[in-house]
């Protein structure tokens, strides 16, 4: 028996044994798979470029000395080529949580252009101290990344001042390009649109001046944004012709000019914010052939006329709709009840007048904000107790002198007395009766 328990511990052992060399042989072929390590070169390249944005006294080759393996680095992404490690994506400051914090100074060191497979690099909240951080490193050595930098992030840098620096039109890979919530200053450069792989182009945030340029060729663009900036002049009538557009947002601005009939053509957006700039001329009936719109903004604009040309039932997908402070006049047109999925209607402070059309209650049933306040609506808030309680204080009708609400459909409601809205006076039964 002792003999047989012996063999058995053996057979363990040798078990053991086995499956440790499957477990090695398996490793080594994996790692043969996966690439063999990362040249010096490059490795060397990545460790000075991070010390540059993170500090010197970061100590990559003692912390990290297999980067792409065993010993990952925060906001460090590395692909095989040939057989070898490279570094495909960087990513600096806090933004996303295996990021590498910025030093206080943070340097662009020209070993970051040596690492030529980098696809993506991100930049958020590096630059606080004021100074041309992107300037300081020539054109020329931008362009070594030009082969196959696809997207260039540059996020919330309150000291990064200057202007758009020239070099960035020449980065042709480019698919996404975010320059966004800087003290970027300065015109746009005007050969923007020799960047013909964009699918994204955010340069909301800013303080760049100056007309938009034209964007011909943009032909792939999926998101324009350029939001919050101080550009000037008209829309250039080439956006008319990104028909693969999802989002267009120059909100924000000083834009003025007639909406651009051109805007027809973009039979794919989903979203349109011109707000608060000063577009004149009345709500250009080509609006409504814009059939995949969800969302339009166009608040705090010159626009004027009346709500009466659109086709509004051509727009069934409109969900949030936002024409407060345009100068409308007349009043709110029936037709306006075929925006069935419609939860937000803002028409406040214009000049609208007639009466609250009743019917908004059951045939816009997904509306759950609506706002008229500051125009010239009068009559008798018609709505079923239902319809307050829904609505809660997301219904805005003050600013309405000659409109008034009927106690009895709200009564023991308090908190969804329409606020600013005086109580119907009751008719005597004299005049009930005459």
């Amino acid at each position: 028996m002792k003999m047989l328990r012996f063999t058995k511990k053996q057979h363990l052992v040798f078990l053991l044994c086995v499956w440790c060399l499957v477990v090695d042989w398996s490793k080594a072929e994996t790692e043969q798979s996966e690439g063999g390590p990362m040249e010096k070169t490059e490795q060397d390249a990545l460790y000075s470029t991070i010390q540059g944005f993170v500090g010197d006294s970061w100590n990559g080759s003692y912390l990290f000395p297999d980067p792409c393996g065993w010993t990952p680095i925060q906001g460090v992404t590395c692909d095989v080529y040939d057989n070898r490690w490279y570094v495909t994506a960087l990513s600096f400051g806090t933004f996303r949580d295996n990021s590498l914090a910025c030093a206080e100074i943070p340097i662009i060191r020209p070993q970051l252009f040596e690492l030529k497979h980098l696809k993506s690099l991100s930049l958020f909240n590096c630059f606080t101290s004021p100074n041309k951080y992107l300037s300081s490193v020539s054109d020329e050595k931008w362009l070594d990344l030009s082969k196959n930098l696809e997207t260039l992030e540059i996020r919330s840098n309150p000291g990064l001042i200057g202007e758009l620096p020239s070099f960035i039109t020449n980065l042709t890979n480019l698919q996404s390009l975010v320059v966004l919530e800087n003290r970027l200053t300065g015109s746009v450069p005007e050969d923007l649109a020799k960047l013909t792989r964009l699918r994204r182009l955010v340069l909301s945030g800013n303080q760049f001046t100056g007309r938009i340029p034209e964007v011909y060729g943009l032909t792939g663009l999926l998101i324009l944004d350029l939001s919050r900036n101080s550009f000037s002049g008209s829309l250039p009538l080439s956006v008319g012709g990104l028909n693969s557009l999802l989002k267009l947002d120059v909100s924000n601005n000083n834009l003025e000019g007639k909406l651009p009939k051109e805007l027809q053509s973009l039979k794919n957006l989903t979203l349109l914010d011109l707000r608060n700039n000063r577009f004149s001329g009345g709500l250009t009936k080509e609006i409504q052939e814009m059939s995949s719109l969800v969302e339009l903004v166009l608040s705090n604009n010159h626009l004027g006329e009346d709500l009466t040309g659109i086709e509004w039932r051509n727009l069934k997908n409109l969900v949030v709709l936002d024409l407060s402070s345009t100068g409308l006049k007349g009043e709110i047109p029936w037709s306006i009840l075929e925006l069935k999925k419609l939860r937000f209607l803002g028409l406040s402070n214009n000049n609208l007048r007639g009466k609250l059309i009743r019917e908004m209650e059951t045939e816009m049933p997904c509306l759950n904000a609506l706002y008229v306040n500051g125009n010239n609506i009068s009559g008798e808030l018609e709505f079923s107790r239902m319809f307050y309680e829904r609505m809660g204080r997301r219904l805005g009708v003050w600013g309405n002198p000659n409109l008034c609400y009927h106690g009895d459909e709200i009564k023991n409601l308090r908190d969804h007395v329409p606020f600013g809205v005086n109580q119907c006076k009751k008719r005597n039964k004299a005049v009930t009766l005459a």
